[in-house]
């Protein structure tokens, strides 16, 4: 009881500490401050959930409270942060709404609303202006180098033995939500390094990635990458040399083929499995799996090409449904040995993908936004609060955010 009571009068004076601090700063933008005996909100929410060795306070350990600790600290510094854009209206309209094309290009018709809307500026991270601004910037560089070659998909692995081993006995992972974006931003910053620097798939001319936090899963990143002209890919020989499809050879290399058990089949689903979590209401399957055997790799008129899956007769038992080489997500041998995790690798063979893959991946915060339309003329269009009242934050986004990977 003393340690709890402890620990409440240590979450009080964070608060009290956090909010005499708040009250301090007139903006919200992170700065230096001249005076080192102060620390921005950040910082001092950064400093609270570092690990230390031998350390007295609980802070981490607190289980689902930890969770909702983090959200509510990352809500707070966020919301300092919308206010400060909202107070420096008068600045934006004059950058954003200087004539009638700028105003009928934000949606106005009427021209008594000219002026009257509330804007959250590009330079704001995850609001829809900045995602269609990285859109933008992303389309300009498939303009200058061409289209996207690689599709990589990587997700954090709960179970990697960074992670175990600062839980605690019978600690949860999903309730380290600091710990768990910790060891995934270092090692996507390895998968960066093996990309970029070692250029295992060929010099990379220039890529673009993006983090999403999902609602109840892991962190998760995807990379588009466009290579030098003299390392693309025209011929399905070269995708074999880079994406498998296929169950590895137990006897040739036993932990290549334990991986590609673990983390790399799909389903079972569809006649195996109707109620799997990827099962549609149709009945089939949003992944399109099981695929069709196919003897070589073929280039289609899809966004990814048919890769070799042979009927070599290899078969594993997975909840009592033997599943093949047409259940198998496409991979990169060499990545998946070295990281352990769902990593996904996709031949980009056509131009016609460019669009929507660039699309998915700058489409923003998944959110469900309603909106009573007000049809007097001198209503106003609040986009600060629109982005709030749609807004979902997971504690894992939350951590990364404190942290400011």
């Amino acid at each position: 009881m003393f340690t709890f009571f402890s620990v409440f009068i240590n979450f009080k004076c964070c608060r009290t500490f956090a909010n005499i601090q708040a009250s301090k700063e007139n903006i919200a933008m992170e700065s230096i401050h001249e005076d080192p005996n102060f620390v921005s909100l950040r910082e001092y929410y950064c400093y609270k959930l570092q690990i230390r060795d031998n350390d007295e306070s609980w802070l981490l350990h607190f289980a689902r409270l930890l969770q909702q600790y983090i959200v509510d600290q990352y809500m707070k510094l966020e919301t300092q942060r919308l206010d400060f854009y909202r107070l420096q209206q008068e600045e934006i309209r004059r950058e954003f709404l200087k004539g009638i094309i700028d105003a009928l290009k934000s949606g106005k018709s009427q021209a008594c609303n000219v002026g009257q809307r509330i804007i959250l500026t590009p330079s704001f991270i995850g609001g829809s202006r900045n995602m269609r601004c990285k859109y933008m910037d992303v389309m300009t560089l498939v303009q200058k180098y061409g289209k996207s070659d690689i599709f990589l998909t990587m997700t954090c692995n709960p179970n990697w033995p960074e992670i175990k081993e600062y839980l605690i006995d019978k600690e949860e992972r999903q309730n380290r939500s600091d710990l768990l974006v910790r060891v995934f931003h270092a090692k996507l910053e390895q998968l960066k390094n093996e990309l970029l620097k070692k250029c295992i798939f060929g010099e990379v001319a220039t890529y673009t990635y993006v983090i999403e936090y999902q609602k109840r899963g892991l962190p998760h990143a995807h990379f588009l990458l466009i290579l030098k002209s003299k390392f693309k890919m025209y011929t399905p020989e070269k995708y074999d040399k880079i994406v498998c499809a296929e169950i590895p050879n137990k006897e040739k290399n036993e932990h290549l083929y334990n991986l590609v058990i673990k983390r790399i089949l799909h389903g079972p689903c569809g006649s195996l499995d109707p109620t799997g979590v990827c099962m549609r209401k149709n009945g089939t399957c949003k992944n399109n799996f099981s695929k069709n055997f196919c003897e070589e790799t073929i280039q289609t008129l899809n966004a990814y090409p048919e890769y070799r899956r042979r009927d070599d007769g290899v078969q594993i038992k997975i909840k009592s449904a033997l599943l093949d080489n047409r259940w198998v997500v496409p991979y990169n041998p060499y990545l998946l040995a070295k990281f352990d995790c769902n990593l996904n690798v996709e031949i980009c063979s056509i131009i016609k993908a460019v669009k929507y893959i660039y699309k998915y991946i700058y489409k923003g915060h998944d959110r469900t936004n309603f909106c009573v339309v007000n049809n007097k003329l001198d209503s106003e269009i609040d986009e600060i609060k629109q982005y709030v009242s749609a807004r979902w934050v997971s504690p894992p986004e939350a951590a990364c955010r404190i942290f400011r990977f």
